[in-house]
């Protein structure tokens, strides 16, 4: 798995960045309206977007003074993927050799 999917896995791995890709998912809000969502401040929402629009999950649209953000849905289904894909992969057996498998 390649450094920018594993960001980007790091990235929704936070419970709080989760909520934030979860309430995305249903409409547009712009940071101010999620924190009130979330119950926390508008700053920490504001470093949470900022880490989930680095690892490229969200994008950010201005409208008038606030900019609404919205959940880039073709990247969580490449981290679906991803995921899927780790999932199928060979158990490898344990055969004596060097390799060591946890189930």
């Amino acid at each position: 798995m390649d450094k920018l999917m594993v960001d980007k896995i790091k990235a929704i791995a936070d419970k709080t960045r989760l909520k934030i890709i979860e309430i995305l998912l249903t409409k547009r809000y712009c940071v101010n309206v999620l924190a009130e969502e979330l119950n926390i401040s508008e700053s920490a929402v504001s470093q949470h977007l900022k880490i989930l629009r680095e690892a490229d999950l969200v994008i950010g649209e201005k409208r008038g003074y606030y900019v609404h953000y919205s959940v880039k849905k073709d990247k969580l289904i490449e981290i679906a993927t991803a995921i899927e894909t780790l999932a199928a992969g060979e158990s490898g057996r344990c055969d004596g050799g060097d390799k060591n498998e946890n189930n």
